[in-house]
């Protein structure tokens, strides 16, 4: 018998998109309180892991930047040329 593989994570699209749903039901005025507070406990839990993956890649893009010499060097990643 194999060991069950571990679950994959979900990537940053599908947590942006659970926490849009999220919202859209906390918005709606006919929750029950319990169920409002396990969504905005599930909401703030999906918005920390999606917040350290978000400065994981940014970290990342600063890596790839680093010039042959060793200096680093940082761009804006909005920034318009």
């Amino acid at each position: 018998m194999t060991a069950p593989s571990p679950e994959t994570p979900p990537s940053l699209t599908d947590e942006l998109r659970r926490l849009e749903e999220i919202v859209r039901q906390l918005e709606r005025e006919d929750g029950d309180l319990d169920r409002s507070l396990a969504l905005f406990e599930e909401g703030v839990g999906r918005l920390r892991h999606a917040r350290e993956r978000l400065q994981q890649a940014e970290a990342r893009v600063q890596k790839v930047l680093e010039d042959a010499a060793g200096s680093l060097r940082t761009e804006a990643l909005d920034a318009e040329d």
